[in-house]
């Protein structure tokens, strides 16, 4: 196996199966719309057309915006938080792992970044829940701005005023669409942490050790 695949065989085929699956949605969904269109005696788009439609655009980032919310959710939350037991919690009765950073700087390896003070050491010790908030914040304005704007469109379709985007934000028709994706996201993430007690996968980092007893936590 080439080296390249080796170390970075994960995110490779993650990758690829996201580029699948957009793709899959951006030919499904120019395939819905055009039938939409067409019932209402409207000239077809191209798929290179659809790209640019608000309804595509919105319900992309209206699925992004979940999953970075319960990523960022879950790497917040289980920093304080415990499951006895489960593979996604850090053990209560195990010692810190992260007490002193400035000592732990010195460490060979350590990032750069400890040893550049304390203000970026703190910055960079919860610089991944921080990123993930940003990216489910900047996922969701684009939601809402395309969902506004695709709203609009129809609003004027059908001869009712457009809301403005500030308007829309208080549209129970944007809240529907995201409510409908958050819940989906905690319940799984809820339930790998309590499956993950009791069942196991061999040879996952998900999962802990098969012969481990259900008490453990951690993996």
């Amino acid at each position: 196996m080439p080296k390249l695949l080796k170390d970075n065989g994960l995110t490779i085929i993650l990758m690829l199966l996201f580029l699948a699956s957009i793709v899959g949605q951006w030919l499904s969904g120019w395939a819905v719309e055009n039938e939409e269109l067409q019932r209402h005696g409207r000239h077809a788009l191209t798929p290179l057309a659809y790209l640019a439609d608000p309804a595509f655009i919105s319900s992309v980032f209206e699925n992004w915006e979940s999953e970075f919310l319960q990523m960022s959710m879950y790497v917040i939350l289980t920093t304080f938080l415990i499951q006895r037991g489960s593979a996604e919690s850090k053990d209560p009765d195990g010692p810190p792992r992260d007490a002193d950073l400035a000592a732990q700087a010195m460490k060979p390896g350590a990032p750069r970044a400890l040893r550049r003070g304390a203000a970026i050491r703190w910055l960079y010790a919860h610089s991944l829940g921080t990123v993930l908030f940003l990216l489910f914040l900047v996922s969701f304005v684009l939601h809402w701005v395309h969902s506004a704007r695709a709203a609009a469109a129809e609003a004027v379709e059908h001869g009712e005023r457009a809301l403005s985007a500030i308007e829309y934000l208080g549209d129970p028709q944007l809240w529907f669409e995201s409510f409908q994706n958050w819940e989906s996201e905690f319940l799984s993430t809820a339930v790998l942490v309590v499956l993950s007690i009791f069942l196991r996968q061999k040879e996952s980092p998900e999962s802990k050790p098969v012969a481990a007893p259900h008490g453990q936590t951690g993996q």
